[in-house]
């Protein structure tokens, strides 16, 4: 039986971040680190933060309503997935660790006023042709309800884990890294996008926030979040969208700030597939597809 972890509240991110960087120092230059994925369950409930919500909507591009987005329950759920990933029995250091898909289903519509009952675990392994994936499975519930779901897939490269699955083995997210959809809008995005993103999400990774920073990881200068596009992404659709839905995103190029991107949608039937590229037309930063549940 799996271990269950409950927290009293969020855990602090900045501090799990940096000590999951200085452990994993540690073991660079020690060559010793554990060999498996906890069997661990950790869990917090909350109460939303309407003030708080009202902020994440204004930098994401939401109407202010009474109901809340699918990648809002993401945000909440976040530090509970670096509790994981930054444990001291962590295979990995969260330094170097690229988020690649992620899936969430939005169970039934979930108000600013519903308290939440939020888990996190670990799923299977995967083989990938650069290191490791490693899923974090995401579960919101109201009382005993299942009211949300998400699956965010990591890269950790150069990783390798015993009993991995195969690489072709499905994640939930079945997208190109490219479609051709026409463009819709351009969204210009400022140099301190990053910061406002980590004000109000808690993820103050320092490649979204100092230049410096973003140049050690091979960047030329500071990146978006992948979840402030993603976001981003869902609030441009949101008015045409039904109570309940299933979006997967497959991250395939960060946008660098300040920079302006273009974005486009098209319908399909029921399911909506969208796009972000930057404006010269270059490979795609985002695919997107939200269908109805």
């Amino acid at each position: 039986m799996s271990e269950r972890v409950v927290l009293e509240s969020a855990p602090d991110m900045v501090r799990m971040l940096s000590g999951s960087m200085v452990r994993g120092a540690v073991r660079k230059v020690s060559g010793r680190h554990p060999q498996v994925l906890p069997d661990r369950v950790v869990e917090l409930s909350m109460a939303e933060d309407a003030g708080r919500l009202a902020t994440y909507a204004r930098v994401c591009g939401f109407a202010v309503r009474d109901l809340v987005p699918a990648t809002w329950i993401h945000v909440q759920a976040f530090p509970l997935q670096l509790a994981l990933l930054s444990a001291p029995d962590s295979p990995f250091s969260l330094a170097g660790i690229v988020h690649v898909t992620n899936s969430m289903s939005l169970l039934r519509p979930v108000s600013v006023g519903e308290r939440l009952r939020l888990t996190s675990s670990y799923g299977p392994p995967r083989e990938h042709r650069r290191g490791v994936l490693v899923d974090m499975i995401g579960e919101a519930y109201v009382g005993d309800e299942l009211v949300w779901r998400g699956v965010s897939a990591y890269l950790v490269r150069g990783g390798s884990l015993p009993g991995m699955l195969p690489e072709q083995q499905p994640d939930g997210v079945v997208l190109p890294s490219d479609v051709e959809v026409a463009a819709d809008a351009v969204w210009r995005l400022p140099a301190g996008l990053g910061r406002q993103y980590a004000a109000v999400s808690g993820d103050f990774n320092p490649i979204h926030l100092n230049p410096l920073a973003a140049r050690a990881f091979g960047f030329p200068r500071t990146i978006i979040h992948g979840m402030w596009t993603h976001a981003r992404v869902l609030a441009a659709l949101e008015p045409r969208l039904p109570d309940t839905y299933r979006m997967d995103v497959r991250f395939t190029k960060p946008i660098l700030l300040p920079s302006s991107v273009r974005f486009g949608a098209e319908r399909t039937g029921d399911t909506w597939t969208s796009v972000v590229r930057p404006r010269s037309g270059e490979k795609s930063h985002l695919v997107a597809s939200v269908l109805p549940l």
